[in-house]
């Protein structure tokens, strides 16, 4: 695929991960996928940025224990302009965890709990424009909501981050609606009520490209990692879900 310049508004723009062990974060991705890091120094509290082929992909920060929040991976969607986002998601009953706030002449984040109870970012793109390699091997390739409350999340981020949303499926068994339609869909959300188990949030899940998943997996535990759920062979591909060193999950897809 071309390199992105830009993501469309309300598709998902960047990913990081929160992490209490950079230094193993960095080992493990980048001898997962071939990622190289970055660390963009004091000013911006050592915030690491991940490439792939000298093209950003991910960035990780530092998780100290201080929010009593587990190591996980987080979703930004595209906005442009922020505060007014944060304003229209809080009318819909979003809560609001960060506020709209400037990172330099980078761009400008915010962090919400959205009506179904899961984390979502938002980023408005300055000088850093996001993920330039989407939905190649060892890549971002798709994003994805699990929410026990379907309806009234189709409709926030309808709403809120003005999706372009299609059903995809509307059975008993699998309801599901995109962001774009087809080949052309950047995202998706579930209706989960059925199978998220109790005491497990609604959450947004990263799918990373792999060739061959079977190998995908033996690798991760050879790094440390760990196997959540097997390889899946399914309509959409061979997938699975993995964990790395310190638990934050992920998910990989042979396409």
């Amino acid at each position: 695929m071309p390199l992105r310049d830009s993501a469309p508004l309300g598709a998902p723009v960047w990913i990081d991960l929160f992490t209490s062990d950079t230094d193993k974060a960095q080992e493990f991705y980048g001898r997962l996928f071939g990622w190289t890091a970055e660390n963009a120094g004091e000013e911006y509290g050592g915030y690491i940025n991940f490439s792939k082929n000298g093209q950003q992909v991910a960035g990780c920060m530092k998780n100290d224990g201080s929010s009593g929040m587990p190591d996980v991976w987080s979703v930004y969607l595209a906005t442009d302009n922020a505060e007014a986002t944060v304003a229209a998601a809080a009318a819909q009953g979003a809560q609001v965890i960060v506020p709209a706030m400037e990172v330099g002449p980078l761009g400008t984040m915010a962090v919400l709990v959205d009506v179904g109870h899961a984390a979502i970012g938002m980023w408005q793109p300055g000088l850093h424009k996001g993920m330039a390699l989407v939905g190649e091997p060892d890549t971002p390739n798709w994003f994805e909501l699990h929410t026990r409350d379907y309806d009234d999340a189709v409709k926030f981020y309808r709403d809120v981050f003005k999706w372009d949303a299609h059903e995809m499926s509307d059975t008993a068994d699998f309801r599901y609606t995109t962001f774009g339609e087809g080949e052309s869909a950047m995202a998706g959300i579930m209706d989960a009520k059925a199978f998220l188990p109790d005491g497990v949030p609604a959450h947004w899940s990263i799918y990373f490209g792999v060739a061959d998943a079977d190998a995908a997996l033996a690798k991760i535990v050879a790094l440390g990692g760990s196997v959540l759920i097997g390889v899946d062979d399914t309509p959409f591909g061979r997938l699975a879900q993995a964990a790395d060193t310190t638990g934050a999950v992920f998910k990989i897809v042979q396409p």
